[in-house]
């Protein structure tokens, strides 16, 4: 079969989106009502009358079904639902509220994450063997094997209460934003520099990158021109679900700093057993990391022929 054309990849990426947070949505619902328990009696017995009034007004005395696809349609018009613990408060505005704060936190630790593991990565695949490549793995192998937690409280302990240079908390200046940044983009700091060292060690070990050097081309053409193009697919292609990572797995650095973001709310409707809020923020989630991976994938389709050329 010859290469797949532009429309037909964009529009089997798009259905597919769609049908995997249908499969998400579907999923999360089941799970949500085969649990047992309900939102309303967590810590105290609630009359009878009460109970059941709640459950008239949040229409969760209905088939399941019946409820299954009145949630359907308020996903299609993009209406999450009130939340059963906040009264007032619907899901989207929640949402909308913390979403920000979190994609602010991710963005800049992403940045951090990009700019240190390229730089670990390249530098380790230039002097391989020596101590620049010793020292970049082993800085990347501290980044992946200490959990962000425990590095978060260190940085609290050394920079903000020992030598008071930034605050331990809070949220609100841009010095807020520095150490849960630095502490969220630990892991995917080494993970990149691994990522861009291996790959950089197997192209420069290649007959046209040998041949180029042969000819007389200096090191920094050579990178230029054949090994930072083949080398940033791979890194491309996890950067997508990087961000998402980021952004769902922040909530632990967002507790320990104060920090009023997604991740709060979602710990919130868990212990709260806030059905609509968990199915909305995890929908939320799911479609933020689809969607950084359909991106992705739409951006490798157009600089790497060799997926036009799919079988």
């Amino acid at each position: 079969m010859g290469a797949m054309s532009w429309p037909y990849y964009l529009t089997y990426k798009f259905f597919t989106l769609l049908f995997s947070l249908f499969l998400v949505a579907t999923a999360t619902f089941t799970l949500m009502h085969i649990i047992p328990g309900d939102p309303f009696s967590q810590e105290q017995t609630i009359p009878e009358e009460i109970l059941k009034s709640l459950m008239t007004h949040y229409e969760l005395d209905q088939p399941l079904l019946k409820q299954y696809i009145h949630y359907l349609q308020g996903l299609i018009r993009f209406d999450l639902g009130p939340s059963f613990k906040y009264e007032g408060r619907m899901i989207q505005d929640i949402i909308k509220e913390g979403f920000g704060v979190s994609a602010t936190l991710g963005s800049l630790a992403l940045v951090i994450a990009v700019i240190n593991g390229g730089v670990l990565g390249s530098a380790a695949a230039l002097c391989r063997g020596k101590w620049q490549d010793w020292l970049s793995m082993m800085t990347a192998l501290i980044g992946m094997s200490v959990p962000s937690f425990i590095l978060a409280t260190l940085l609290q302990y050394f920079f903000a209460m020992k030598f008071n240079l930034l605050p331990i908390a809070r949220w609100g200046e841009f010095r807020h934003m520095i150490l849960p940044a630095i502490s969220l983009s630990a892991f995917p700091t080494a993970f990149i520099a691994r990522l861009v060292r291996n790959n950089m060690v197997e192209i420069l070990e290649q007959e046209y990158i040998v041949a180029a050097k042969a000819r007389g081309l200096s090191t920094n053409k050579i990178l230029v021109r054949h090994v930072l193009k083949n080398c940033i697919l791979p890194v491309l292609s996890y950067l997508g679900p990087l961000f998402a990572n980021i952004i769902t797995g922040s909530f632990v650095i967002e507790k320990i700093f104060g920090i009023p973001g997604l991740g709060g709310w979602f710990v919130m409707s868990i212990t709260n057993r806030d059905y609509t809020m968990i199915m909305g923020i995890t929908l939320f989630y799911s479609a933020i990391l689809m969607i950084a991976v359909f991106v992705v994938d739409l951006i490798a389709y157009t600089i790497d022929p060799r997926i036009r050329s799919n079988r």
